[in-house]
C-alpha cells in the first residue's frame, strides 16, 4: 500500500464509480480497477461492491476510508510544516463551520491574514456543533467555529460573539407582539424548531407553564427561517443568523438563559500551525 493508492481510493470512495473517479484522477479506467483490487487483496478485505449506479462501500470500505482520510492528511500536515519551517507563510487552515455563524466568518481581520500569509488557503467543513466538536477531537480540523451550550472536555475556546435567539414570523397570521416575545408568548404558537435547542426549549417552556406546538422540526437554522418565511410558522433562531436570512420581522425574545455564544474552539494542548495561530488571534481581535 502506498500514498498514491490511498489517494486513488478516496476519489473511487467519493465518485462512486471508477469511471468519474479515473477521470477526475487524469488516468485510464483499467489501471485504476487494478489499483483498488491490489489494495483489496492486501488488505484482505472487500472495500467495494456494484450496484446498479456504480459502487458502494462496504463496511469494512467506510472504516478504511477513515484512516485512509487521515494518513492522507497525516502527510500534508508533515509537508506543511516543513513548508512552514523555511518560509513561515504557507499553510492550510482546517475550519469547522456551523452555518448559524451567518456574516460572523469571514471578517476584515482575514485580508490581514492573506496580507501576512499571502498562500494561505482554507478547508472548510460544515455540520452542526456536536460533529465539528467531534472531528477537532479526531483531529480531522484544526479549529472550528461553534455555538454554545456544549461539552468544553478537553477544548479550548475563545468567545467570538454573544448572541441572542429571537423569533421570526408572520405577525398579522400568528398574532403575537411586534416588540418583544415573552416566553408565555409561545404557549399554543406554531413553533419552527431548530432541534439544537430542543431540550433547552422544552425545559424552559416545562418551568412556565407552557404548551408548545412544534408545527415543524428541522437540524439547520436555515431551513427553521425559510419555512417561517413562507408563513409555516414562528422561527426560533440566532439573531445572528436571522439578520443574513429573515424576510419577516425579527422580534427579540426576553429571557437570558436562552442567550448563546459564538465560539472558537480546539483541541487543548494542540500544537496549532503558525497560521493557525494567527488567524485565531485575527479574529478574536475583532471580537
Amino acid at each position: 500500500m502506498n500514498l498514491k493508492q490511498l489517494q486513488e481510493f478516496l476519489v473511487v470512495a467519493q465518485e462512486r464509480q471508477i469511471t468519474s473517479a479515473a477521470k477526475r484522477l487524469y488516468m485510464a479506467q483499467p489501471p485504476l480497477s487494478y489499483q483498488m483490487k491490489q489494495l483489496e487483496k492486501e488488505l484482505g478485505v472487500k472495500l467495494f461492491t456494484r450496484n446498479s449506479y456504480g459502487i458502494d462501500l462496504t463496511p469494512a470500505g467506510k472504516t478504511f476510508q477513515a484512516y485512509a482520510q487521515e494518513m492522507v492528511k497525516t502527510r500534508q500536515a508533515a509537508i506543511e510544516a516543513l513548508d512552514q519551517e523555511k518560509t513561515g507563510r504557507l499553510g492550510t487552515i482546517h475550519l469547522g463551520l456551523i452555518s448559524s455563524t451567518g456574516a460572523l466568518v469571514p471578517t476584515p481581520a482575514l485580508r490581514q491574514l492573506t496580507a501576512d500569509y499571502p498562500r494561505v488557503n482554507f478547508e472548510i467543513s460544515e455540520g452542526n456543533t456536536m460533529q465539528l466538536i467531534d472531528q477537532v477531537n479526531s483531529n480531522l480540523i484544526d479549529i472550528a467555529i461553534v455555538r454554545t451550550p456544549f461539552n468544553m472536555r478537553g477544548l479550548t475556546a475563545r468567545t467570538l460573539y454573544h448572541d441572542k435567539l429571537v423569533a421570526v414570523g408572520d405577525h398579522e397570521r400568528f398574532n403575537f407582539p411586534d416588540n418583544e416575545f415573552s416566553i408565555t408568548d409561545f404557549d399554543q404558537q406554531p413553533l419552527i424548531l431548530y432541534r439544537r435547542f430542543e431540550s433547552i426549549f422544552n425545559q424552559t417552556f416545562a418551568q412556565h407553564g407552557v404548551e408548545p406546538f412544534y408545527s415543524v422540526k428541522c437540524d439547520d437554522a436555515r431551513t427553521a427561517l425559510m419555512w417561517a418565511n413562507n408563513g409555516m410558522g414562528i422561527a426560533i433562531v440566532p439573531r445572528l443568523i436571522a439578520k443574513s436570512y429573515a424576510r419577516l420581522p425579527i422580534t427579540p425574545i426576553n429571557y437570558q438563559a436562552w442567550n448563546s455564544s459564538i465560539q472558537v474552539v480546539w483541541q487543548k494542548g494542540a500544537k496549532l500551525k503558525p497560521v493557525t495561530k494567527r488567524f485565531i488571534n485575527l479574529l478574536t481581535k475583532e471580537a
